[in-house]
């Protein structure tokens, strides 16, 4: 459904003052230095990271519904007590979260509120913590529910889909807004444009992982995406960090040699791995597409590698203690062959100690490992 003019007239001005959103995709975007100008709190370099010119191996966690506010948003899992929540976590840790163009919309006018958003770096900068926002889903969850095809990557990012829901902009207008708003957070670590993307195509109407089709040019597609779509973050945000969200286990467009191709793109800074279903092991995966391939990669391509999903199962299937112990040693491991960084999945502030799931509560074991293996200076 389109939205009414009136709202046009309200998102045109805010792209207008989003700072030079109409020349960043053109010359601009093209002329744009690709490694960031100095300045900002968080470096990169084949190294590792750093936090205020003081070498960081951040761990934390995914909280990905810090932006949910029911009052205002349709929201994307519970609404967090954010005072409580980054008053809980260690010093120097890093949050990755949502900010999704879908939380920036009243649910009630149909218009941008970005009031929640704007409290999330309000409470980090309180608390002097570090956040990791990202700006969209490949599989659309928590905003329109629709898996991002080979097309999306091509140029679709670029284009408005009337037929979305919960959108009035294209990603590239809400990339924009977003990156012009709040790029002068002293909380802001780095951008990350979408999570796990995975330019595959479709052949069936649920999109199931094991129907889809990789063509061979897919690759080519995610490089170019990313060499695009970041010199237009770097032109408006010249000294933040861009990180590439890219899960690792030899998805289409990443898997074997792909994904140093990808990782190459001078417009990332960090690349990323996933892992899940391999407790206790800190290089998971095979000679191809495993954890010790990438790590090898990232340094071939002269990035840091952040492992920002850890994620194991609890509750009623096993232990707190147990997985606490699992992660602990996963990390230690994982840091010792060159890792970045971790982040566990996934902060939640109800968890379910009765059901097997992921979920992260405040009086989690996983708090002292966190606390424990984090480093900074």
């Amino acid at each position: 459904m389109k939205p009414p003019t009136s709202v046009w007239r309200r998102v045109a001005a805010v792209l207008v003052s989003a700072a030079t959103v109409l020349t960043v995709s053109g010359v601009a975007a093209r002329t744009v230095d690709a490694a960031p100008q100095p300045g900002a709190r968080v470096t990169a370099s084949v190294d590792g990271l750093k936090l205020d010119g003081q070498d960081w191996w951040p761990t934390g966690f995914n909280a990905y519904q810090l932006a949910t506010d029911w009052g205002v948003n349709w929201g994307c899992g519970a609404m967090v007590d954010l005072d409580d929540y980054f008053g809980s976590l260690p010093a120097k840790s890093l949050t990755r979260f949502n900010l999704f163009q879908a939380l920036a919309i009243n649910k009630f006018t149909g218009e941008l509120d970005f009031g929640p958003m704007d409290a999330v770096f309000a409470a980090a900068e309180d608390h002097n913590q570090m956040i990791l926002p990202v700006l969209s889903p490949q599989d659309g969850a928590c905003e329109d529910e629709n898996f991002k095809e080979r097309s999306w990557y091509v140029d679709g990012w670029k284009d408005f889909d009337a037929n979305a829901a919960k959108s009035l902009i294209s990603f590239q207008d809400w990339m924009h807004i977003a990156v012009a708003r709040w790029k002068d957070s002293p909380s802001l670590a780095a951008w990350e444009l979408v999570g796990e993307p995975e330019p595959s195509l479709c052949t069936d109407t649920a999109c199931n992982w094991w129907t889809r089709t990789c063509p061979s040019d897919t690759a080519q597609i995610l490089r170019s995406f990313y060499d695009a779509a970041g010199a237009e973050v770097r032109a408006l945000d010249p000294k933040t960090l861009i990180t590439a969200g890219l899960l690792g286990g030899g998805q289409c467009g990443t898997g074997g040699d792909d994904y140093q191709y990808v990782s190459e793109s001078p417009y990332v800074d960090v690349v990323q791995y996933h892992d899940y279903g391999a407790d206790g092991v800190a290089l998971p995966g095979d000679q191809w597409n495993g954890l010790a391939r990438r790590i090898t990669q990232a340094t071939a391509a002269g990035k840091p590698l952040l492992v920002a999903e850890i994620g194991e199962l609890a509750g009623s299937c096993e232990p707190l203690a147990t997985r606490a112990t699992h992660i602990g040693d996963k990390i230690a491991g994982q840091k010792s062959a060159g890792t970045a960084g971790a982040l566990l999945w996934a902060f939640v502030p109800d968890p379910r100690p009765t059901e097997c799931t992921m979920d992260i509560g405040y009086d989690d074991p996983l708090y002292g490992v966190v606390a424990a293996e984090g480093e900074w200076g």
